[in-house]
């Protein structure tokens, strides 16, 4: 039996999707810091200078200057700018993805073309034959 989960690990889908694993979670750490670092003060920016980390609706019904001030108060907090930070994020990682994957695509080559179908064995026999008749 250790034997074969030895097997399993060390086959190429197994340590394949390891590395994709890795990859996509460092990816997320570039991407997340894109968001948050660069993309989101632009559109706070152009939104009025509006920070998107902080709109939160306060259940208790007061109103609080920032989230971490609402957090701080123990109440129940619906913290919307978050979400849509989360949306924004989603939407760049999945047109980094597109990116990649497009230009993944582009490096593979195209399948050989299929060469052509030679005459069978029956029909160079054939071919032989009537070769010989004449």
């Amino acid at each position: 039996m250790l034997k074969e989960f030895k097997n399993f690990i060390m086959t190429g889908n197994v340590i394949d999707f390891a590395v994709a694993v890795i990859m996509a979670t460092a990816l997320g750490g570039v991407i997340n810091g894109f968001v948050n670092n660069i993309a989101m003060p632009f559109v706070g920016y152009f939104a009025g200078g509006m920070n998107f980390e902080d709109l939160h609706v306060a259940m208790d019904g007061k109103d609080y200057a920032t989230l971490a001030a609402a957090k701080e108060a123990g109440g129940a907090v619906i913290a919307y700018g978050a979400w849509i930070n989360t949306i924004i994020n989603l939407l760049i990682v999945g047109f980094v993805m597109f990116l990649i994957v497009k230009a993944y695509n582009k490096t593979k080559t195209p399948p050989a073309p299929a060469a052509p179908a030679g005459p069978t064995q029956e029909e160079l026999l054939a071919q032989i034959r009537d070769l010989l008749k004449k």
